[in-house]
């Protein structure tokens, strides 16, 4: 028997993001998965080894890998839509908990106890972790616009912004500290 569960996930690619919004370039939730990943890890690493806390930055990164898979069947609902309202935000949710299920029921029956805490995730500090992980994210590509001169994500900018600040996370504002400033930068003044 076929088991379509990779295949299915590598569609990732073909789920754009910030669909209500002009980009100078797009994002799909593959790449955005990629550099949530690397930024639950990093906080991850953050929370450990500056703060002491107890926590595995390889699974913070797992969950981040998959965090938005079960867009794979639902798509990428806009921001404003999902949240405008507890009822359409909660139903969103049913939606994304069948997605999840239906991602899981195409694993053979031996490897769905290993994915389903990855693709149906607790509330817990490492949802916290990816949660904060995504909004960085999203307020990167955000600079990434400003910086190609589209006006078109100010808003979103200073909305995600003010987000990531209120954050009751120490290792978001560490992040910001150190690591937000060269995300401002040229590839010239990277290097």
């Amino acid at each position: 028997m076929s088991h379509n569960f990779f295949a299915l996930i590598s569609r990732m690619r073909y789920i754009g993001r910030w669909g209500l919004m002009r980009n100078t370039f797009q994002e799909n939730i593959q790449e955005h998965s990629h550099m949530v990943a690397v930024l639950a890890h990093a906080l991850a690493v953050i929370r450990r080894d500056v703060f002491g806390g107890e926590i595995d930055p390889g699974q913070a990164a797992v969950l981040a890998l998959y965090h938005d898979a079960p867009e794979i069947l639902t798509g990428d609902l806009p921001t404003p839509v999902k949240y405008y309202n507890p009822e359409i935000r909660d139903a969103y949710r049913e939606v994304e908990d069948v997605s999840a299920r239906k991602l899981l029921s195409m694993l053979p029956e031996e490897l769905r106890p290993a994915y389903t805490p990855v693709l149906i995730q607790e509330e817990d500090g490492y949802h916290a972790l990816v949660k904060a992980a995504d909004k960085l994210s999203a307020h990167i590509k955000c600079l990434e616009e400003l910086k190609a001169g589209n006006l078109e994500f100010r808003q979103a900018a200073q909305q995600t912004r003010q987000a990531l600040e209120e954050s009751p996370l120490p290792e978001v504002a560490y992040f910001l500290e150190h690591f937000l400033p060269g995300f401002h930068l040229t590839l010239d003044e990277l290097q």
